[in-house]
């Protein structure tokens, strides 16, 4: 497993009974993660003292309950590669970062760096920012794409408060898939390809999403939008039951034939204070040229 342990200003406290205790810049927040089925004693003095707590609803959804009041929104900083994020509780569970990504953050930014040329980068499905922050700072121009138009704006924010508004990044608002297919036709291409697509979703006209049905046709889409000589591609994936061998496999079976190359795949996760065990939160799948080692 690859272990994102850079944080200073995030921890995950404990873990158990389908919760985690976390800290995001001193906000005590406990959430729901159903690969924590461990019963163990929650003996950390934050379940009791959490800032706010996530419940799932019976009906579907949930609510957040909070001991006091918190700011709207507040800060926190990803010191190894200088980046600052604005933290914000949303009413689906989430805070607008994943803090396990950061381990491919560091992979990606050391990949553009050592790459010995300019790196173009697209970003699909790219959230508040994460990626595109860390391959920016590292000198790529990046296309940042997302279907929501306030994913799109807090991952703007996120790059003021990174300092990072002059780099140079494409902000798109679009369906990932469409606008994959236009930059084809378009001839535009990219040494670098990263994407974390949903499990399940909705498009505008409401065609299905089902990462299982679809991931192999979106990666050979993608494939097209490749340069000659490509660095990377990776690709994230948070459903439970897709294995890392088989997102590898996926990647391997539609780069490597056209690019050669290598594939990695593995979990990656992040320690869990109180115990010392490392808690799985998704999977990655790397392709890389073999043209950088490491």
């Amino acid at each position: 497993m690859r272990i994102a342990n850079g944080w200073k200003q995030y921890r995950i406290l404990d873990t158990s009974t389908l919760e985690k205790l976390e800290s995001w810049n001193g906000v005590t927040l406990v959430r729901p993660d159903p690969q924590i089925i461990w019963k163990t004693p929650k003996q950390h003095k934050g379940w009791k003292q959490a800032d706010g707590h996530y419940s799932r609803s019976s009906s579907g959804g949930g609510s957040w309950a909070f001991s006091r009041k918190l700011p709207t929104d507040w800060t926190m900083a990803y010191e190894p590669l200088g980046l600052t994020f604005k933290i914000q509780p949303t009413g689906f569970k989430h805070t607008g970062l994943f803090p396990e990504q950061a381990v491919n953050w560091d992979w990606m930014s050391r990949q553009i760096q050592n790459a010995g040329r300019p790196i173009s980068v697209l970003n699909l499905f790219s959230y508040t920012g994460g990626a595109t922050l860390a391959c920016a700072a590292a000198g790529a121009s990046v296309c940042h794409v997302d279907a929501s138009k306030g994913m799109v704006q807090w991952a703007r924010e996120n790059a003021a408060l990174s300092g990072l508004t002059e780099k140079p990044v494409r902000w798109i608002v679009d369906d990932c898939e469409k606008f994959v297919a236009r930059e084809i036709r378009r001839g535009r291409k990219y040494d670098a390809v990263i994407m974390d697509p949903p499990s399940y979703g909705r498009g505008p006209g409401g065609e299905v999403w089902k990462l299982e049905e679809n991931i192999y046709d979106l990666v050979q889409l993608c494939a097209g939008v490749l340069s000659e000589k490509p660095l990377f591609f990776l690709l994230n994936s948070y459903t439970t039951g897709l294995s890392p061998a088989v997102m590898g496999y996926l990647l391997g079976s539609v780069l490597k034939p056209q690019f050669g190359g290598d594939v990695t795949a593995d979990e990656i996760g992040l320690l869990v204070e109180q115990s010392g065990m490392v808690l799985p939160c998704g999977s990655t799948a790397i392709w890389t040229s073999g043209e950088i080692a490491g």
